[in-house]
């Protein structure tokens, strides 16, 4: 099996981080954060990624949509998650072509998942589920905000296996980043008049980051093609601890001092944590595994 990334899938890939640079890059992070108040959608961003064909991606051309496949998809939404871009992606792209609106960005739609959580529920012109008599749940993230649902249904089992994926692939982003941002800071910050990246220490931090990444990415492009669920829930266990360690390494290298509002570390941290607890989360993902394991065994 082939992981290379075709020529087409090249330019997609260089396409939507060349977008997402220019529309949502650092400052606009920073200035979503609004410290203490209630994150809000950025409406004309959801229209020009509408527009670009984000939401439409996997929508036949017939339908109006770009008409490829979950290869790229999973391509695009790891660049989403290379800039911690907010909001409910996958639910709305997972509505393209159901709901009106959905495609072109003029509607965003949100979902209760699987464990009874919505999230941007007060920005969502459609909910997907019944999210009746939802109560705020306090968000580690700042800019995810959360609603808690008591008695959710298990939702449609397609929609559940292709959220665990896609959020394997925005994890898979964030991890590719907060690996750059370790390395970076590791060849920049001096201690002792050498680099911090000098110290074995500091070495080791950087390498297991990196080995986690690479062996996610392997994982979630696999998973991709086969759409197997057995693939899916190994690459969201490999993107969920790729995302979440790595983070949590990646503030290690910084000293600590990550975890201000000066640093972008933290917010990478933060987005991994509230994503792991979507469907197919760790124990889910454990438990197809193991099924998998005794099937083979007998």
């Amino acid at each position: 099996m082939r992981f290379q990334l075709s020529e087409d899938q090249r330019a997609l890939q260089t396409g939507v981080r060349g977008l997402l640079a220019a529309r949502f890059g650092r400052e606009q992070l920073r200035a979503a954060l609004g410290v203490g108040e209630a994150p809000e959608l950025d409406r004309g961003l959801w229209r020009e990624l509408g527009t670009a064909g984000f939401f439409s991606l996997r929508l036949p051309e017939e339908a109006g949509g770009v008409g490829l496949g979950l290869p790229e998809a999973v391509l695009a939404f790891e660049e989403a998650g290379r800039v911690l871009l907010p909001g409910p992606l996958i639910a709305t792209q997972l509505a393209a072509g159901v709901v009106p609106g959905a495609a072109t960005g003029e509607t965003v739609v949100t979902v209760v998942d699987g464990g009874g959580v919505v999230e941007w529920l007060g920005a969502a012109d459609v909910v997907r589920g019944d999210a009746e008599g939802a109560a705020v749940l306090r968000s580690v993230d700042p800019l995810t905000p959360l609603h808690r649902v008591a008695d959710p249904d298990s939702g449609d089992r397609t929609d559940v296996l292709l959220t665990s994926l896609l959020t394997a692939a925005e994890q898979l982003g964030t991890a590719a980043r907060v690996c750059e941002l370790a390395a970076q800071h590791a060849r920049t910050r001096e201690q002792f008049g050498r680099p911090i990246g000098a110290f074995q220490a500091v070495q080791q931090l950087c390498a297991g980051i990196l080995v986690r990444v690479e062996l996610a990415r392997a994982a979630v492009y696999a998973a991709a093609v086969t759409v197997d669920p057995v693939d899916i829930a190994a690459a969201r266990l490999l993107a969920d601890e790729a995302a979440v360690r790595g983070a949590r390494d990646c503030l290690q290298v910084h000293g600590g001092m990550g975890f201000t509002w000066e640093s972008d570390v933290h917010l990478y941290l933060k987005r991994a944590w509230v994503r792991a607890r979507r469907p197919g989360s760790v124990t889910e993902g454990e438990e197809v595994l193991a099924a998998a394991l005794l099937a083979e065994a007998r």
